[in-house]
This record gives C-alpha cells, sequence and structure tokens, in this order.
C-alpha cells in the first residue's frame, strides 16, 4: 500500500461518506435496508459494498468503498495502457435505480488513484431519467453548477461537456440520460482536487433528493414500467460496453459482484422496439442528446 498522507486521508473520507450517503438514503426511502459486504482483494487492499434492495423508492441501491493496490499483471497492463505497474486506487460509487419510472436513477463516483509517481483525482455523477422533465435536469445541473464555480469557474462548462461526451452510447447514437459532470485526471494540486472532490461528495444527495420528492408520487402503470426495464438496457449497454470503472475493476481483480453493483435488477431488450409516434416515450428519447440545460429547460 501507498504511505502518502493523501492516500490515507482521501480512503477514509471515503469510508466516512459512504456512511453518510447510506444514513440519508435510508431516511428517503423509509424502509431499505442496507446490506454490508466486507470484502478483501488477492494482492492487496479490499473494500465495503453497501447495497439495499426492494425499498419503497429504491428498487437497488448500492454504495460502494474501496482501496486497493498492487502490480498489475500483464492482463491488466494491457486492458489499462501505460508502462507503469504499480497502482493504489480508492475511491466511492454510488448507483440508484429507483422503482418508479417517474424517479430518475443516479450514478456518482469520486476516485484518487496514484500510479508509478502520478496522482489525481476523477469523478462526477449523472441523472439518467426514463421519463425526462426538464426542470428537473435543469435543478441538477444548477446544482452541480454552483458546486464547481466554488472552486473554479471553468470547470463546469468543461466537466459538463466531457460528462455527455463520455456518457454516450456511439452504437445507439444517443446519451445514457441528461448528463451532469465528469472529470478524470486533476493531478498537480491535490490539496485544492481534494478540496473539491469533498464539495462533489456533499453535493450528491443534496442535488438529488428535491427530484425523489418531486416524482416519488407520481402514477404510473405497466406501459410505464415496460419502458422504464428498456431504457435499462441502454445502461447495462454502456456500464459493460464502456464504463473505465467497470474495466478498471476487472482488470485489477476486484470483487465481481461489487463491480457489477452497478446494474439494474431487471431489464429487458426488445427486437427493434419503436415509440408510438408523438407518444411520451418518442418525446422522452428526444432528451438524450447533449444540451444546455441550464439555460434552455424548456
Amino acid at each position: 500500500m501507498t504511505s502518502g498522507d493523501l492516500s490515507t486521508r482521501a480512503s477514509a473520507y471515503f469510508e466516512a461518506l459512504q456512511r453518510e450517503i447510506c444514513d440519508a438514503l435510508a431516511a428517503l426511502d423509509g424502509q431499505a435496508v442496507f446490506r454490508r459486504d466486507r470484502w478483501q482483494r488477492d494482492g492487496g487492499g479490499g473494500g465495503l459494498s453497501m447495497v439495499a434492495a426492494d425499498g419503497a423508492v429504491f428498487e437497488k441501491a448500492g454504495v460502494n468503498t474501496s482501496a486497493v493496490w498492487g502490480q498489475l499483471d500483464d492482463r491488466a497492463l494491457q486492458a489499462l495502457g501505460g508502462s507503469d505497474r504499480s497502482f493504489f486506487a480508492t475511491g466511492i460509487s454510488l448507483v440508484l435505480h429507483p422503482r418508479s419510472p417517474m424517479v430518475p436513477a443516479i450514478h456518482a463516483n469520486l476516485r484518487y488513484l496514484e500510479r508509478g509517481s502520478s496522482a489525481w483525482f476523477g469523478g462526477g455523477s449523472d441523472l439518467t431519467p426514463i421519463y425526462p422533465y426538464a426542470e428537473d435536469a435543469r435543478d441538477f445541473h444548477r446544482a452541480w453548477k454552483a458546486t464547481c464555480d466554488r472552486h473554479d469557474p471553468a470547470y463546469y462548462p468543461r466537466f459538463k461537456a466531457w460528462c455527455d461526451e463520455y456518457f454516450y452510447l456511439p452504437h445507439r447514437r444517443e446519451m445514457r440520460g441528461v448528463g451532469g459532470i465528469f472529470f478524470d485526471e486533476l493531478g498537480g494540486e491535490l490539496e485544492s482536487h481534494f478540496a473539491y472532490v469533498r464539495d462533489c461528495g456533499s453535493t450528491i444527495v443534496d442535488a438529488y433528493r428535491p427530484i425523489v420528492e418531486r416524482r416519488r408520487a407520481e402514477p404510473y402503470a405497466e406501459r410505464e414500467r415496460a419502458f422504464q426495464l428498456y431504457r435499462r438496457g441502454r445502461y447495462v449497454e454502456f456500464n459493460l460496453i464502456y464504463d473505465r470503472g467497470t474495466s478498471f475493476g476487472l482488470a485489477t481483480g476486484g470483487r465481481t459482484e461489487s463491480i457489477l453493483m452497478s446494474l439494474p435488477p431487471l431489464a429487458r431488450w426488445e427486437y427493434d422496439w419503436r415509440p408510438q409516434p408523438d407518444s411520451r416515450e418518442e418525446r422522452a428519447l428526444q432528451y438524450f442528446q447533449p444540451r444546455d440545460w441550464i439555460g434552455d429547460a424548456t
């Protein structure tokens, strides 16, 4: 394990944030109980997976932390690139899949990595609605812009565009959801970046809770549920094909159950599905393209 002070403090912070977020989500849901799974990694380190299922709001909710280290083998080095074999990685990852198709899913990740002599922070959060509402997307982006602006006014436009590009499915020609922020390889001034990451940690639930409260009581029927499962298929496709966290975790021998915690409990694929013209489902699909949600949330 690395002996650097920042690695120790970052790992401790992510574990404290995990407890804070799980408490907030349990209160928001009202009946969700998080299962604790402590695991160890062959080669160095481990983590804690906190997963809840069949809650009043969340059909599946996962909040994971990990701190892993060691040497990359040839296979991992080929998958991740570069030449440095020694690494340390710690972080928190959150994925919430609500039961109601009217409540959007959310993903968030914050991480600190060392590889060879380099160190950096990364992370972000994005919103994935099934039936999008412009005001929800606007409020979510406003919350993250406020957080970014407290540290650098250039962050939000840069990280918002990065998120739009990252959470994009080229084979579908659409975004996974309505975006948020994404950043990676924030090196150099590590203490100031750590302060920014801690501010992001405080924003995750605050940006999401008002949207849940706004949508949780909206009625839905089998048609909306079927569309939810169809759109969840896009989530699965992204995480298994493109997601860097999934690739890194598998390449470095992480716990498979924890890595794949991000997948929804149920999803569906229907051959050549097309929405009915001028239906709510057709209008929903128009939202999954890059857009200025703060300046044009109509």
